[in-house]
Protein backbone atom coordinates (compact mmCIF):
# COMPACT_ATOMS: atom_id res chain seq x y z
CA UNK A 1 0.00 0.00 0.00
CA UNK A 2 1.50 3.27 -1.14
CA UNK A 3 1.64 6.23 1.19
CA UNK A 4 2.01 8.75 -1.66
CA UNK A 5 -0.73 11.36 -1.82
CA UNK A 6 -1.33 13.79 -4.67
CA UNK A 7 -3.14 16.95 -3.56
CA UNK A 8 -4.50 18.98 -6.46
CA UNK A 9 -6.00 22.43 -6.30
CA UNK A 10 -8.22 24.32 -8.70
CA UNK A 11 -8.37 28.00 -7.80
CA UNK A 12 -8.91 31.55 -9.04
CA UNK A 13 -8.34 33.55 -5.86
CA UNK A 14 -5.88 31.31 -3.99
CA UNK A 15 -8.15 29.98 -1.25
CA UNK A 16 -8.14 26.40 -2.58
CA UNK A 17 -4.37 26.60 -3.07
CA UNK A 18 -3.87 27.70 0.54
CA UNK A 19 -6.01 24.83 1.83
CA UNK A 20 -4.18 22.34 -0.41
CA UNK A 21 -0.82 23.41 1.02
CA UNK A 22 -2.26 23.23 4.56
CA UNK A 23 -3.34 19.64 3.79
CA UNK A 24 0.11 18.92 2.39
CA UNK A 25 1.76 20.05 5.62
CA UNK A 26 -0.62 17.96 7.73
CA UNK A 27 -0.22 14.83 5.57
CA UNK A 28 3.07 13.85 7.22
CA UNK A 29 1.19 13.51 10.54
CA UNK A 30 -0.67 10.63 8.85
CA UNK A 31 2.48 9.03 7.38
CA UNK A 32 1.56 10.28 3.93
CA UNK A 33 4.12 11.62 1.45
CA UNK A 34 2.24 14.47 -0.17
CA UNK A 35 2.83 16.40 -3.35
CA UNK A 36 0.75 19.57 -3.82
CA UNK A 37 0.17 20.75 -7.39
CA UNK A 38 -2.08 23.06 -9.34
CA UNK A 39 -4.38 21.19 -11.70
CA UNK A 40 -2.55 22.83 -14.60
CA UNK A 41 0.74 21.28 -13.43
CA UNK A 42 -0.17 17.61 -13.84
CA UNK A 43 -1.09 15.21 -16.62
CA UNK A 44 -3.92 12.73 -16.83
CA UNK A 45 -1.34 9.97 -16.23
CA UNK A 46 -0.25 11.66 -12.98
CA UNK A 47 -3.83 11.61 -11.75
CA UNK A 48 -4.75 8.07 -12.82
CA UNK A 49 -1.56 6.57 -11.37
CA UNK A 50 -1.28 8.53 -8.09
CA UNK A 51 -3.02 5.96 -5.86
CA UNK A 52 -4.29 8.50 -3.32
CA UNK A 53 -5.81 11.80 -4.42
CA UNK A 54 -7.20 14.82 -2.63
CA UNK A 55 -8.92 17.50 -4.69
CA UNK A 56 -9.41 21.02 -3.32
CA UNK A 57 -11.40 23.02 -5.85
CA UNK A 58 -13.24 26.31 -5.83
CA UNK A 59 -16.09 27.22 -8.15
CA UNK A 60 -15.75 30.21 -10.43
CA UNK A 61 -18.45 32.47 -11.81
CA UNK A 62 -21.73 30.69 -12.46
CA UNK A 63 -20.57 27.18 -11.62
CA UNK A 64 -17.47 27.05 -13.82
CA UNK A 65 -14.20 25.23 -13.23
CA UNK A 66 -11.35 27.59 -12.28
CA UNK A 67 -9.07 28.46 -15.22
CA UNK A 68 -6.27 26.23 -13.93
CA UNK A 69 -8.65 23.25 -13.61
CA UNK A 70 -10.63 23.27 -16.86
CA UNK A 71 -8.15 21.46 -19.14
CA UNK A 72 -7.52 18.64 -16.66
CA UNK A 73 -11.24 18.28 -16.00
CA UNK A 74 -11.85 17.96 -19.75
CA UNK A 75 -9.06 15.36 -20.05
CA UNK A 76 -10.45 13.29 -17.19
CA UNK A 77 -13.99 13.57 -18.60
CA UNK A 78 -12.81 12.26 -21.99
CA UNK A 79 -10.65 9.47 -20.51
CA UNK A 80 -11.54 5.79 -20.49
CA UNK A 81 -14.02 4.50 -17.93
CA UNK A 82 -12.10 2.62 -15.25
CA UNK A 83 -8.93 4.71 -15.63
CA UNK A 84 -9.22 5.79 -11.98
CA UNK A 85 -9.86 2.29 -10.62
CA UNK A 86 -6.61 2.37 -8.59
CA UNK A 87 -7.31 5.79 -7.09
CA UNK A 88 -8.66 6.46 -3.59
CA UNK A 89 -9.95 10.00 -3.38
CA UNK A 90 -11.60 12.75 -1.36
CA UNK A 91 -12.90 16.14 -2.55
CA UNK A 92 -13.13 19.46 -0.74
CA UNK A 93 -15.31 21.95 -2.63
CA UNK A 94 -15.24 25.70 -2.05
CA UNK A 95 -18.04 28.00 -3.08
CA UNK A 96 -20.37 30.79 -2.15
CA UNK A 97 -24.02 30.14 -1.31
CA UNK A 98 -24.88 33.49 -2.90
CA UNK A 99 -24.50 31.69 -6.24
CA UNK A 100 -27.01 29.19 -7.60
CA UNK A 101 -24.30 26.70 -8.63
CA UNK A 102 -22.82 26.44 -5.11
CA UNK A 103 -19.63 24.33 -5.10
CA UNK A 104 -20.42 23.04 -8.60
CA UNK A 105 -16.79 22.47 -9.63
CA UNK A 106 -16.03 20.29 -6.61
CA UNK A 107 -19.26 18.34 -7.15
CA UNK A 108 -18.23 17.72 -10.77
CA UNK A 109 -14.77 16.45 -9.72
CA UNK A 110 -16.36 14.16 -7.12
CA UNK A 111 -18.73 12.70 -9.73
CA UNK A 112 -16.25 12.30 -12.59
CA UNK A 113 -13.59 10.55 -10.49
CA UNK A 114 -16.18 8.09 -9.19
CA UNK A 115 -17.57 7.60 -12.71
CA UNK A 116 -14.06 6.76 -13.94
CA UNK A 117 -13.68 4.09 -11.25
CA UNK A 118 -12.16 5.98 -8.32
CA UNK A 119 -12.98 4.92 -4.75
CA UNK A 120 -14.29 7.73 -2.56
CA UNK A 121 -12.79 7.17 0.89
CA UNK A 122 -14.28 10.24 2.52
CA UNK A 123 -17.43 12.19 1.65
CA UNK A 124 -17.09 15.50 -0.16
CA UNK A 125 -17.56 18.65 1.86
CA UNK A 126 -19.14 21.76 0.31
CA UNK A 127 -17.74 24.85 2.06
CA UNK A 128 -19.20 28.35 1.97
CA UNK A 129 -17.12 31.55 2.20
CA UNK A 130 -16.54 31.12 5.96
CA UNK A 131 -14.83 27.75 5.54
CA UNK A 132 -11.66 27.72 7.66
CA UNK A 133 -12.72 25.66 10.71
CA UNK A 134 -14.95 23.28 8.76
CA UNK A 135 -12.27 22.71 6.11
CA UNK A 136 -9.56 22.08 8.69
CA UNK A 137 -11.65 19.39 10.40
CA UNK A 138 -12.50 17.80 7.05
CA UNK A 139 -8.85 17.76 5.93
CA UNK A 140 -7.77 15.89 9.07
CA UNK A 141 -10.56 13.33 8.72
CA UNK A 142 -9.96 12.89 4.99
CA UNK A 143 -6.21 12.39 5.52
CA UNK A 144 -6.98 9.73 8.12
CA UNK A 145 -9.27 7.96 5.64
CA UNK A 146 -6.69 8.23 2.86
CA UNK A 147 -3.99 6.90 5.17
CA UNK A 148 -5.85 3.63 5.63
CA UNK A 149 -7.03 3.29 2.01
Amino acid sequence: MSNNLLILFGTETGNAEDLAFDAGKLASDFDLESEVKGMDEVSLDDVTSCGKLMIVCSTWGEGDQPDNAQDLFDEVSESDDGCMSDVSFAVLALGDTAFEMFCQSGKEWDQIIEKKGGSRVYDRIDCDTDYEDEAEEWIESALKALQSS
